[in-house]
């Protein structure tokens, strides 16, 4: 009973399928395939966005920290949530792939900045002069490291405090298509519409074996990306086999199926916690519960065999009541959770 992280679970068979397929015959290398191609384009059409630049990377710190690298100067100022990727698990990337931008951080309830704060941070920043730097790219996560999701007024409300101070709206999508699935809404009413201006569109976390996409939705942002790419090692000889992963997920609304069955074991979850006694620590809307549990119901879980991560980290151990995260995955076993359940109710 692994609900560790949706990166636990392996790839889905479509996704093998699809890779053993393209394997056969010759192609020409560095994205210059047919089946690149054909990815892209099925990107712009699920994003409703003909005219976006479309690249592949193998994983999401990469994508992440090359658009950092692309919009904000080494001189420059990235404002994200205090608990961003960028900020808490990329091992300094975005910061290296500037050459030196500084992160910028801004607190906010449920993994969520308000628009009020970060107009405020970004003011702070902007009247230290040059002494402070240049304010240089907002960054926003979707769904949030806190599996809460923006709703489309809410990203909209940030595009404009960013666009305001002439700054580009980058969107982590790592787990983009669970805030897709969960908010019922289209993939272009959740990014360009609602004013995102780089989206980096996760396939790993729901299904990929290691693949995501970098979007530009005005191909001027995207202008030198590709040398940028290369530098840092990720134009990949044998393209097709990133490109073709997310293919095979995208094709028929696979990935929003995956990611709609991932959040409803997350929903499942939270509501056997709540009958447990335990609490929810932010609302479950994607595929992540954080939540506080008794210890003996932690008891019963790990007797159970049940994996998780304490929250935030292992010095949690022996709290009273106990705070956890679990994290579902596009193909946890039913009877995994069924098994999770009834050690939390005992």
């Amino acid at each position: 009973m692994n609900f560790a992280s949706d990166n636990t679970y392996g790839a889905h068979p479509a996704v093998l399928a699809a890779l053993s397929d393209c394997n056969d015959g010759a192609v020409m290398g560095y994205g210059a395939d047919p089946v690149t191609e054909r990815a892209e384009a099925v990107i712009r059409e699920v994003l409703e966005a003909p005219q976006a630049v479309v690249r592949f990377v193998a994983t999401g710190t990469a994508a992440n920290a090359l658009v950092c690298g692309q919009y904000a100067p080494r001189y420059g100022r990235i404002y994200c949530h205090q608990d961003a990727h960028i900020e808490t698990s990329e091992c300094g990337a975005p910061e290296f792939f500037t050459g030196g931008a500084k992160l910028v951080t801004v607190p906010g309830g449920s993994g969520k900045m308000q628009p009020g704060e970060l107009a405020s941070r970004m003011w702070r920043g902007a009247a230290g002069g040059m002494n402070g730097g240049r304010n240089g790219l907002i960054s926003i996560t979707n769904a949030t490291e806190w599996g809460t999701i923006y709703s489309l007024q809410e990203i909209a409300a940030i595009a404009d405090v960013a666009h305001e101070a002439g700054l580009p709206l980058h969107m982590d999508g790592a787990r983009f298509a669970n805030a897709v699935a969960a908010a019922g809404c289209s993939a272009a009413d959740m990014s360009w519409r609602a004013g995102v201006d780089a989206l980096c569109f996760g396939g790993t976390k729901n299904g990929a074996m290691g693949a995501e996409a970098v979007v530009f939705f005005d191909p001027a942002h995207a202008e030198d990306f590709d040398y940028r790419r290369k530098q840092s090692g990720h134009v990949f000889s044998k393209q097709r086999f990133l490109a073709v992963q997310m293919l095979a997920l995208l094709e028929g609304g696979l990935w929003l199926e995956l990611a709609k069955h991932a959040n409803d074991l997350a929903a499942g979850l939270a509501d056997a916690i709540l009958a447990a006694g335990g609490n929810l620590l932010a609302p479950v809307q994607s595929n992540a519960v954080f939540a506080t549990i008794p210890p003996e119901a932690h008891a019963r879980a790990k007797a159970a065999g049940a994996i998780y991560y304490l929250w935030p980290d292992k010095s949690a151990e022996g709290q009273d009541p106990v705070p956890i995260r679990l994290v579902t995955a596009w193909n946890t076993p039913d009877a995994d959770v069924a098994a999770l359940i009834a050690a939390l109710k005992g």
